[in-house]
């Protein structure tokens, strides 16, 4: 190998690194992959899901400074690099009819004009490889939805020079490869159901695996399969760092971690982009691009 191979990671909020695709990134960080994140807002609207922390007068009135500080700690917990985008967390709308999205927020920015912020990072870092999520956002916060949109814009737009001009944007590159995250899977989550019922022990999936079946969720296709259980604990640490968001006696932490390790021991990726020639399924981001680097 004679250049260094680099992933990007491109998230939604302060947290979302952690709970999605961390073991991933742990292991290509230990394997002297340059990892970078980028995290598209600053999680401004994010309630504190964490019981221990709410009411707490400060966190509410600093959330920003708090979930920056958060962010720091499981940056250098996984061992990444890590940019702010700068955008304005939409938060999430409830109600029926649903409210309109405050104005200004990340949701309702230019699609092409956010994913020029994208693209000077792209063309910056220079990864093979990028990870962002899938057209439903993984699931559909408008953040993760806009979040998809501006990283399909950059993946191409990082190489085109008439719509995002050098040197405004950096000199061009073009990405070879690009991956949605889908840890969040059924085939995972039934798996660790299941074994833990027949250990005799309480799943806290049981509700998850209902709700699926009345949203009737599309599946979708796993076309790669990264072993990294040795990283689970650095995972669970980076997760347990976003303190406002987690908390460490929740269900996120209810699977005992030789069983996570036993019976689901990889993260799950669907290939969406590729400039290169790869077999499926894979077991690396990678794959494809090591022979040429």
């Amino acid at each position: 190998m004679t250049e260094q191979l680099r992933l990007m990671a491109v998230h939604a909020h302060p947290d979302d690194e952690s709970s999605k695709g961390a073991a991933t990134m742990a292991k290509y960080v230990s394997e002297g992959v340059d990892v970078h994140v980028v995290t598209c807002t600053g999680g401004e609207r994010g309630d504190i899901l964490n019981p221990k922390l709410q009411g707490d007068k400060y966190i509410q009135e600093n959330i920003h400074e708090v979930r920056r500080k958060e962010m720091d700690e499981a940056r250098e917990i996984l061992g990444v690099k890590q940019d702010w985008l700068g955008f304005v967390d939409s938060g999430l709308p409830e109600g029926d009819p649903l409210p309109p999205l405050p104005e200004g927020c990340f949701a309702l920015e230019d699609v092409d004009k956010a994913a020029g912020e994208l693209v000077r990072q792209i063309r910056s870092f220079r990864p093979q490889v990028i990870t962002t999520y899938d057209e439903n956002g993984g699931y559909p916060h408008p953040d993760h939805i806009m979040t998809h949109k501006i990283s399909m814009v950059a993946f191409d737009g990082a190489a085109d020079a008439e719509k995002y001009p050098e040197p405004e944007f950096g000199p061009v590159f073009q990405p070879q490869k690009l991956y949605y995250n889908q840890g969040f899977n059924r085939p995972r989550t039934e798996a660790l159901h299941h074994a833990m019922i027949d250990r005799g022990m309480e799943s806290p999936y049981g509700d998850w695996l209902k709700r699926w079946d009345e949203f009737e969720r599309v599946e979708r296709t796993l076309t790669t399969h990264v072993p990294c259980a040795d990283f689970y604990e650095i995972r669970d640490k980076a997760l347990i760092a976003h303190a406002t968001q987690i908390d460490p006696d929740g269900g996120w932490f209810r699977v005992p971690m030789e069983l996570q390790k036993e019976v689901w021991p990889t993260e799950e990726y669907e290939l969406a982009k590729s400039l290169v020639d790869t077999s499926l399924p894979e077991d690396d981001l990678f794959a494809g691009i090591r022979d040429n680097a």
